[in-house]
């Protein structure tokens, strides 16, 4: 069996389950502005669950969330903040790995509303302001090919290596669509190449449901293949029940799936690594209590 790589949480309700008080618009940024111990103290939690990489808390870190003008004020030191809180939270195990996120500058879930120009602008903050606390990046929840080839290209104003990270089309079934799709429409298959184009050294699924995840390891691992290259890939789901409408990020609170407790969520992750997914976690609404059940699932086979 491959070895297993496992990433944490969503960080906004582990957050949340460790104490902190969140609102939109600013979400898990609140914690960074007015609870910094609280953030820390999450990542601890999943670093006691056995998580092996962490994401910083600096998803929110961005004009979407924070506003304009804040983020031109205090964007900065938030991000800086983020990734410092999480290499010191990595004192209590030192061989866990800091990992920044470059989430998507413009509004998750929103492709069209992309603006390239706006996103180097927003990303080079966050690189700068970042880097030295962080092992890696993971450009997390893309949602387009120019989404992923724009944060990518940010991402080599830094020496660290960058993971790609998308988010799929999970308004319908698999056997729905012939072939898997981000959000914006294009081809996982696209995302793929591009990834490898961009030199990632891991290509992943997140922030989508888990029944549109395994399909598109399947045909990850098949471009791989073609391509004669090795790199690990990886999911981390979220938790999210299906809404009739997509909801903008702070708009509106998805409700979490009953279904996906910490044992629903580990057979998802037994059929993903079956496909052949190495890197495992969660993402929004998988908190430390998933990723200790899913960590003790792990070492037991």
């Amino acid at each position: 069996m491959s070895v297993i790589t496992l990433i944490d949480g969503g960080m906004s309700r582990e957050l949340q389950r460790c104490g902190a008080t969140l609102a939109q618009p600013e979400w898990s940024a609140l914690a960074l502005i007015h609870q910094p111990e609280i953030v820390r103290k999450a990542h601890e939690e999943f670093i006691k669950a056995g998580a092996e990489v962490i994401i910083a808390n600096n998803y929110a870190v961005v004009p979407f969330h924070l506003g304009e003008d804040r983020f031109a004020a205090q964007g900065g030191a938030l991000a800086h903040l983020a990734g410092q809180l999480a290499r010191e939270a990595t004192q209590i195990n030192p061989s866990v790995k800091v990992a920044g996120a470059l989430p998507p500058a413009c509004g998750s879930y929103v492709p069209d509303q992309f603006d390239a120009d706006k996103a180097r602008a927003i990303l080079s903050v966050l690189i700068e302001n970042m880097d030295a606390n962080v092992d890696l990046w993971i450009a997390e929840t893309m949602s387009s090919l120019e989404e992923a080839r724009v944060t990518a290209q940010a991402a080599k104003a830094s020496d660290k290596p960058l993971w790609m990270a998308f988010s799929l089309r999970d308004d319908l079934a698999p056997e729905q669509m012939p072939t898997p799709q981000l959000r914006s429409n294009e081809a996982v298959e696209d995302a793929v190449k591009l990834a490898i184009d961009m030199g990632a050294k891991a290509v992943l699924f997140n922030c989508s449901m888990p029944e549109v995840m395994k399909q598109a390891i399947e045909v990850a691992a098949q471009v791989l293949r073609d391509l004669g290259r090795e790199i690990p890939i990886g999911v981390y789901a979220n938790a999210f029940a299906p809404v009739d409408e997509p909801l903008a990020a702070n708009e509106a609170l998805n409700v979490v799936r009953a279904d996906l407790d910490p044992a629903g969520y580990c057979i998802w992750v037994d059929q993903w690594i079956a496909a052949g997914a190495t890197i495992v976690g969660g993402c929004c609404g998988i908190d430390a209590p998933h990723i200790a059940a899913l960590h003790a699932h792990l070492k037991a086979d």
